[in-house]
């Protein structure tokens, strides 16, 4: 069955046309463009309409791909930037123009549940003897760090407990680093850190993190992290996924990008050039799991919410 998934995000929509047959998927395309929806929602409560534009565009020449490829089925999820605006009647009437199908602005723990089957059909099939050693072992803990939210989800399956907490890479770089130097100063970073930490204080108290035998990391801040860590020439999707970086490398990467200038960061080989502003943040959240909950290392995966939008479209 080819379907497609379109999955808006705060920083970016993403697109994956694939054949979902019997337990595996085959993509056919996977397309990410970086549009910024939720710029300014952090502070406006509204979504811009230059930004509103930008995502249109986009999805209107996704569209032409669905068509082109022959998808039988669609279905595009929205997460955090439309949930939290005032005016996403507007995002919802744009969406619906161009696909034909109602967007689903779905809750927290909707988005959790789809990005944890994205993220592990693929681990389950692993040997832990070849492709990842020692491990894969479950239970899960899934962390996708988006632009406005990072969700943490636990469980073998499907999410068994799971928390949506509004730090992202994009709403933290508004609210702390968007003036505050380059590289950011050290009360600014600081600031970032308080309010990271006080989210996991909440994920502390509502999920089980102490079951968790593997962290696995999600989005494009963790891919970003990976590729720097594994020192790729370029960005390379085939040697991120399911790549093992070490507690030790993350908070090496970490340092390395809050220390660098705007320009610096843009010459880092891997890095999109939508991702150079908010790449620091992403980061640091990274970090703060990673040192928070004691985690060794984290299993980057490339499959995330737009595989489990695709697996529920063939149930």
């Amino acid at each position: 069955m080819r379907v497609a998934a379109v999955d808006c995000g705060t920083n970016s929509v993403r697109l994956l046309i694939a054949d979902v047959r019997d337990d595996l998927i085959d993509d056919v395309d996977r397309r990410m463009e970086i549009v910024r929806l939720g710029q300014g929602v952090d502070r406006t409560g509204r979504l811009a309409p230059d930004a509103l534009e930008r995502t249109f565009k986009a999805m209107r020449a996704y569209r032409e791909l669905i068509e082109r490829h022959g998808a039988v089925a669609t279905r595009v999820v929205a997460t955090s930037a439309t949930r939290d605006a005032a005016n996403r009647q507007e995002f919802v009437n744009g969406v619906r123009e161009i696909f034909g199908v109602e967007p689903e602005v779905v809750s927290g723990a909707e988005e959790a549940e789809l990005s944890f089957v994205g993220a592990t059909k693929g681990l389950l099939r692993l040997s832990p003897e070849t492709e990842v050693p020692q491990g894969p072992l479950p239970p899960y803990l899934v962390v996708d760090i988006g632009g406005g939210s990072t969700e943490f989800v636990v469980g073998t399956e499907h999410a068994e407990k799971a928390l949506s907490v509004d730090i992202g890479c994009v709403r933290l770089t508004e609210r702390h680093l968007r003036a505050a130097g380059d590289p950011p100063s050290a009360p600014a970073l600081e600031a970032v850190v308080s309010d990271i930490d006080a989210a996991l204080d909440r994920v502390t108290d509502e999920v089980p993190v102490e079951r968790a035998h593997t962290l696995v990391g999600l989005a494009g801040s963790v891919t970003t992290v990976a590729g720097i860590a594994l020192g790729l020439p370029a960005y390379d999707s085939a040697r991120i996924h399911h790549s093992r970086i070490s507690a030790g490398q993350v908070h090496e990467v970490t340092r390395r990008l809050l220390s660098m200038t705007h320009g610096e960061r843009a010459e880092v080989p891997v890095m999109h050039p939508g991702r150079v502003d908010v790449i620091g943040a992403g980061a640091l959240i990274l970090d703060r799991i990673v040192r928070r909950f004691a985690f060794s290392q984290v299993i980057v995966s490339e499959h995330d919410i737009l595989d489990g939008i695709a697996w529920s479209l063939a149930r």
